[in-house]
């Protein structure tokens, strides 16, 4: 046990005066609003067609989309083959270099 103290030991002196947050996305301003399917939206089958607005800030140039926090890969506005139950559906402004950005919006609505 008095390892382990004194490794959190050097580790809080060695982060003392670091203020940067590395977990933190950058905020250039964008906006990111889900249209449709709507906040609670019943879907059936699975499959929806995701419509939303992005305005664009200093960096942002598309979206990646997310369900249940799983990235979808080659996602072009149709989400497919979600199992039944509530599910969330999350779009991330992202740069040219698909760096996910601060503007975000989500909704979670219900397989059947």
């Amino acid at each position: 046990m008095g390892r382990v103290g004194a490794v959190l030991a050097v580790v809080g002196l060695l982060t003392l005066g670091v203020s940067v947050n590395v977990w933190a996305a950058t905020d250039d301003g964008s906006q990111v609003r889900i249209i449709s399917p709507a906040e609670g939206a019943v879907v059936k089958g699975g499959d929806v067609d995701v419509k939303y607005e992005l305005t664009k800030g200093s960096k942002a140039t598309h979206v990646h989309c997310f369900v249940d926090g799983e990235y979808q890969k080659g996602w072009q506005g149709m989400v497919k083959g979600m199992p039944p139950g509530t599910r969330e559906i999350k779009l991330i402004a992202a740069d040219k270099d698909h760096e996910t950005l601060a503007a975000e919006s989500t909704v979670k609505v219900e397989v059947q």
